[in-house]
């Protein structure tokens, strides 16, 4: 399906801005948000093209199966229905012939009721108040929680959060190290309350715990939805906040897996921004393709990866706050699309996903955009930027920030040719063959394509629409390709050999059945263990 689109690329980008109009009618504005994906080498005709493949790959009809409840996730059998989180004002949403939004909104003020008695003081936890929150999960009930909160950080007047996840006890030793147990809650975030690193997390947090607290579980809340598990750790039902398995993990923020969010940010905020993230659904599920910014922001993402062959996409936020959001979109489009066959279990043509990485700016400019200016690899670059900070005092160390956004995009378009090179370094002193030398280095090919984001300022609204939009995106290129994004199996091989390599590695079974690398590894590690 992509030879006809492959046939329309190569287009040099510089050029395609003869064509008046180009910016405007590249873009789309949407409440508050401008997306520009003008430097890329869609044409008019390239776009129209890859809009009619959205359209004949069902992404409109497969849209409204989502938003409607119907069995999207095929793998799995359940439906897909973290937007009901955020359904606001919405009309019934109906799942076996019942009203989905009744149990929502009753766990949504269930959270705002907790969040109000902690962050008045009504719950108070053995020290007489609660100042830190430590949140434990892993993948979505981990990163998407750090990164809101980060984000939102210029509207906490909470306590402070801090986010443990990784089984490597230095993690958890390093978080709680300098709290006061007696003055914090700590968080357990795990659907089933079985998850193995969630879990040996949580003992340890309450092992902490109870070194200053008699009851420890008085200051623990789960985000679970085992209560026979949560009972059995001693957190009683008024502090567990369940949701049901059409949620998945790596879309779960709008819930109670954003708990931590809601106590750093207050529920007023929160509803904001859950309301974000509803407008986002409304423009998605009323725009034409064409004029859609979370369609366009996918089938800008197909060109580059399908189309033109570019096997990553680097996300480059010109804004400090959303430090942790790469590596939030990294999990939630590499475990959504990084798979190798179809729904009907054919394999995937052309590839599926491609590597999302990033860093903020400015500090990438000063590590790896060497390799995106002058290396033999091209990379989509795809930048965010708020027109307004949250420093008014320091308006001129923004606007320092809004240029070399704005630079770099237009630099990897533009480039420098060997002739300007030479002209520079012949305006230097350099002559001859010196002279030639010294302008190849300073040559950039440009015609690399970037996308931007502008926003008017990182609010808890604006904060939703972002998530949304590129929920949407990840949705729609999933749909084009004819893949699951909603199942991860590709996470359980791991888990299941690990814990056959636990007596392996404790010596109650040989390391004999494990190959001789794996057996090499084991040895090494158990004679240090035994010094």
């Amino acid at each position: 399906m992509w030879a006809e689109l492959k046939a329309l690329a190569g287009a040099d980008i510089t050029g395609l801005f003869e064509e008046k109009g180009r910016a405007s009618d590249f873009a789309i504005h949407f409440d508050g948000l401008l997306f520009d994906y003008s430097k890329t080498s869609l044409t008019t005709e390239a776009r129209q093209a890859i809009c009619n493949l959205a359209a004949e790959r069902g992404v409109e009809a497969r849209r409204e199966a989502m938003f409607s409840g119907a069995e999207i996730n095929e793998t799995e059998r359940r439906a897909v229905l973290h937007t009901a989180l955020r359904a606001l004002s919405s009309a019934p949403i109906m799942l076996e012939g019942e009203d989905v939004l009744t149990d929502i909104r009753l766990g949504l003020a269930k959270m705002e009721t907790f969040a109000e008695a902690l962050r008045t003081g009504h719950y108070q936890g053995a020290g007489g108040q609660i100042t830190d929150v430590v949140n434990i999960g892993i993948g979505g009930s981990h990163l998407g929680p750090e990164m809101a909160v980060k984000a939102l950080l210029p509207y906490r007047d909470g306590p402070r959060c801090h986010f443990v996840s990784n089984a490597d006890a230095a993690d958890i030793h390093d978080t709680l190290a300098g709290l006061d147990p007696t003055r914090t809650l700590v968080i357990v975030a795990s659907k089933s309350f079985t998850t193995v690193e969630t879990m040996t997390n949580a003992q340890t947090a309450r092992n902490w715990m109870a070194q200053a607290v008699d009851d420890p579980a008085s200051q623990f809340v789960a985000l679970a939805s085992a209560e026979d598990k949560t009972s059995a750790f001693g957190i009683p039902p008024e502090r567990v906040f369940g949701f049901e398995d059409w949620v998945g993990g790596r879309y779960s923020i709008w819930g109670p897996i954003g708990l931590s969010l809601m106590l750093s940010i207050g529920p007023e905020r929160f509803r904001a921004f859950l309301a974000g993230g509803e407008a986002m659904d409304l423009h998605f599920r009323e725009a034409p393709l064409a004029q859609n910014m979370p369609v366009m922001l996918a089938l800008v993402g197909l060109w580059h990866n399908q189309v033109c062959g570019y096997p990553t996409r680097a996300v480059l936020p010109y804004d400090q706050r959303l430090a942790r959001l790469p590596a939030y979109l990294q999990q939630l489009e590499m475990e959504s699309n990084g798979k190798g066959v179809t729904m009907d279990g054919t394999p995937v043509e052309g590839g599926s996903g491609p590597v999302v990485w990033g860093e903020p700016g400015t500090n990438g400019q000063h590590a790896f955009y060497q390799l995106i200016h002058q290396g033999t690899q091209v990379v989509p670059c795809e930048f965010m930027l708020a027109a307004e900070g949250h420093e008014p005092d320091l308006a001129h160390q923004h606007e320092l920030l809004v240029a070399n956004c704005l630079a770099q995009s237009e630099a990897l378009m533009l480039g420098r040719s060997i002739e300007t090179a030479r002209r520079l370094m012949a305006s230097k002193g350099f002559e001859g063959d010196e002279l030639e030398r010294q302008a190849r280095h300073r040559v950039f090919k440009g015609n690399r394509p970037s996308t931007t984001l502008v926003y008017d300022k990182l609010t808890p609204r604006r904060l939703g629409q972002i998530i949304a939009l590129y929920e949407h995106r990840v949705f729609v290129e999933g749909v084009i390709l004819g893949i699951n994004s909603f199942d991860q199996w590709g996470v359980e091989l791991g888990k299941v050999l690990a814990l056959e390599l636990e007596p392996v590695l404790s010596g109650q079974v040989d390391a004999d059945t494990k190959d001789g690398s794996t057996q090499q590894l084991v040895e090494f590690i158990r004679a240090h263990w035994e010094d």
